[in-house]
């Protein structure tokens, strides 16, 4: 017996043993990514200011455990109190709408696909490389379709939060920045990036998987008492460490979102006009940059370039 919708608050006994339905997971799911992409857009967005080489912090002198003397650039904390000294607080959310948004899309395609996913399983061995290969080819084209519907609120956000290096005000709300980019650029300027960006994530998926896999299938011995407690952090730690060689693609991916758009972030001297994102990769190679903004602490001066950038 089906459980109406406007009864499942009530405290029944058939209603504490039903499980739930896919709207509530979905609405909980909703709920749980808009909170999670509230609570780390601060992160984001500094991380984003880092990536396009704005900093209006001068360097503080430090040592390092071996006592040689070096300039640090300010952290996340003291680029965030920035932010806050010229924005206020809520200055630490320009840009938060287009990522909620696409939040919620990402999220509702996931937990269809999900749906699916469990309907279709078979009684397969965990560490078979041909299930691993299967899951993994269906989870990269989820993952670019999914990209896809996305990109353009990511564009969207990345240009909102990249107003803040030259002070404009040209892209405000959700629908305005619509607006802007269709008139400005076409249906092309929202998708401005999205190659390096579903290379990226899509070098990830496989790397991370493939890895995972054969650690678990070769190196983790069956007799090991702790063997499936292992196995189920292998993916977490490959994750964190093929997130480090995939980074530059979504560093290309954010600066060709900006570059050329009428903002100064994304034109002389922050960066030349770039033709392609290959353009972008070179240019970053060139000046050692591509890992700028990987990290949000201890972010030594780089040799190559100025310390910052004077408005």
């Amino acid at each position: 017996m089906e459980v109406p919708e406007n009864l499942s608050g009530q405290a029944t006994g058939v209603e504490q043993n039903a499980t739930p339905t896919p709207v509530d997971v979905d609405a909980a799911m909703l709920l749980l990514g808009a909170g999670v992409t509230v609570s780390t857009h601060p992160l984001l967005y500094v991380k984003l200011l880092i990536k396009v080489g704005h900093e209006p912090l001068p360097p503080t002198v430090g040592r390092t455990m071996f006592g040689r003397r070096v300039f640090y650039l300010p952290g996340f904390f003291s680029y965030a109190q920035h932010i806050v000294k010229v924005d206020g607080v809520m200055g630490l959310f320009r840009g938060l709408s287009p990522r909620i948004v696409s939040s919620a899309i990402s999220t509702v395609v996931r937990s269809k696909v999900r749906q699916i996913e469990f309907l279709s399983k078979r009684d397969e061995p965990q560490t078979s490389l041909q299930k691993v290969v299967k899951e993994t080819s269906h989870e990269m084209i989820i993952q670019s379709l999914s990209r896809i519907a996305t990109h353009p609120f990511h564009v969207m956000s990345v240009r909102c939060m990249a107003q803040f290096v030259g002070r404009e005000v040209k892209y405000g709300g959700m629908f305005s920045c619509i607006v802007k980019i269709f008139k400005e650029e076409g249906v092309a300027g929202f998708y401005v990036g999205l190659i390096p960006h579903v290379l990226g994530e899509v070098l990830f998926l496989w790397c991370c998987n493939l890895l995972a896999h054969f650690i678990n299938t070769y190196t983790v011995d069956e007799n090991f008492g702790q063997a499936s407690a292992v196995r189920s952090y292998t993916k977490f730690v490959m994750g964190i460490a093929v997130s480090v060689l995939t980074y530059p693609f979504m560093l290309v991916a954010d600066l060709m979102a900006v570059n050329n758009c009428g903002l100064a972030a994304g034109l002389p001297p922050y960066f030349p006009i770039f033709k392609s994102w290959l353009h972008c990769w070179n240019h970053l190679s060139h000046k050692g940059h591509l890992f700028r903004g990987s990290s949000f602490f201890f972010r030594r001066v780089p040799v190559t370039s100025p310390a910052y950038i004077e408005d």
